[in-house]
C-alpha cells in the first residue's frame, strides 16, 4: 500500500461540526451571489485522486468512531464546500452517537429553482465508513488495514463527483449529497438521518444510494442492478428518463434482501417513499469483500467514470419532472 502524508485540520472539522446555527437566510443569498471556480466536468484524474486519498492507509480503514473517518469527513466537508453546496442543518455535519462514540453523516444542499418543487428534495447518498484494522487472522503479508476502495470509497467518490457536476447545474428539485457514517455498525448513520429528517417533515421524493460501484458487471445488459427492484418504479423511469438501460434486476439481491442492507432502507421504513441502492458488486466479480486487499489500484476508473455520467441523465429526469412519477408500487 502506498503511505499518503498525514491530512491535516481535523480540528477546523470539529469546530465546524460543533458551531453555533448561523444565519441561513444570510446563508442563503451569499450561496446564490458566490460562483464556482471548480470545474463541473468528472474526469477520471479527479476520481483518481478522491479514491486514492479516501482508500489510503492515512485513513486507516476508515471506521466509525477512529481519527481516520475524521480524516475522511474532513475531505468531504472540503469538497462540498468547493462545490458550494450549502449545509443543509446549520453545519455539513449531522452528528449522532452510537456506542459512546460521536459519528458525522457529512450533508451538502443544492436548492433546487422552482418556487414549488424545490421544496420537494432528491437525496443521493453513500457510506463512507469502513471496517478499519482487522484482526490478525485477517491479515495478508502484514497488511493489517482494510482500505474500503470498492466498499466504499468508490460510491464515495460517485457522490462527490455528482456534487461538483450538479454545482453549476439548476434542477427544478432540491437536491441532497449524504455521506454516511457507521453503515458497518448496521445502517446507524443512515437510520439517524432518515429519523431526523422525517421528524423534521422533509418533503424526500426519491432517495438513491450509491454501493460498491468500483468494478464493472459482467454479462448484463445494464450497467448496475438496482435492489428492491419490483418496490418501485424507480429502475423504470429511470431508464426512461436517461434513455438507456442503466438499472436493471439481479436476481441474487433479491434472494439475499439486498434491499434492506444499505443506507436506503432507514428512508423507507422512515418515509415510505422509492429508496434504493446501485450497486455493481455481484459476488463473483470483486473476490476482496471486507479484505485488506480491497485496493485504490484494483478500482475501474474508467467505467466509475462512465457510470457517474450515465446516471446523470436519470437524476435530471427526476429532478426536473413537472409531476412526482417515480411512485411506490401499489403491491409493496
Amino acid at each position: 500500500m502506498k503511505k499518503f502524508l498525514l491530512y491535516l485540520a481535523l480540528p477546523f472539522l470539529i469546530y465546524s461540526c460543533g458551531e453555533a446555527k448561523s444565519n441561513e437566510k444570510q446563508k442563503s443569498v451569499k450561496h446564490q451571489t458566490e460562483k464556482t471556480g471548480l470545474s463541473s466536468e468528472i474526469t477520471a484524474q479527479s476520481i483518481k485522486e478522491s479514491l486514492n486519498y479516501l482508500s489510503s492507509d492515512d485513513l486507516e480503514g476508515r471506521q466509525f468512531g477512529t481519527k481516520g473517518i475524521e480524516k475522511a469527513a474532513d475531505y468531504i466537508q472540503k469538497q462540498f464546500k468547493k462545490a458550494h453546496l450549502r449545509p443543509y442543518f446549520s453545519t455539513y455535519c449531522d452528528s449522532f452517537s452510537y456506542k459512546g462514540k460521536t459519528g458525522y453523516n457529512m450533508v451538502g444542499f443544492k436548492e433546487g429553482t422552482d418556487p414549488k418543487l424545490k421544496n420537494e428534495i432528491i437525496v443521493l447518498g453513500a457510506h463512507y465508513d469502513h471496517i478499519g484494522i482487522v484482526p490478525e487472522s485477517k491479515q495478508v503479508n502484514g497488511d493489517s488495514i482494510a482500505n474500503g476502495a470498492n466498499d466504499n470509497a468508490a460510491g464515495t467518490v460517485s457522490i462527490l463527483e455528482l456534487a461538483k457536476y450538479f454545482s453549476t447545474k439548476e434542477t427544478k428539485r432540491s437536491l441532497m449529497f449524504v455521506l454516511f457514517s457507521a453503515e458497518e455498525e448496521g445502517l446507524i448513520g443512515a437510520k439517524h438521518l432518515a429519523k431526523r429528517l422525517a421528524k423534521e417533515n422533509a418533503s424526500i421524493y426519491v432517495m438513491l444510494n450509491f454501493e460498491m460501484i468500483g468494478v464493472p458487471l459482467e454479462d448484463t445488459s445494464y450497467l448496475a442492478y438496482l435492489t428492491g427492484f419490483g418496490e418501485s418504479n424507480l429502475a423504470e423511469k429511470f431508464n426512461e428518463y436517461a434513455n438507456a438501460e442503466v438499472f436493471g434486476f439481479f436476481e441474487k439481491a433479491k434472494e439475499f434482501q439486498l434491499f434492506k442492507r444499505s443506507d436506503n432502507y432507514p428512508f423507507y421504513q422512515e418515509m415510505n417513499i422509492p429508496a434504493q441502492t446501485l450497486c455493481t458488486f455481484d459476488f463473483s466479480n470483486y473476490p476482496y469483500y471486507h479484505h485488506v486487499d480491497d485496493e485504490a489500484k484494483l478500482m475501474d476508473i474508467s467505467h466509475m467514470k462512465n457510470l457517474i455520467e450515465q446516471v446523470i441523465p436519470g437524476i435530471e429526469g427526476m429532478a426536473n419532472s413537472n409531476e412526482k412519477e417515480i411512485q411506490l408500487n401499489e403491491n409493496n
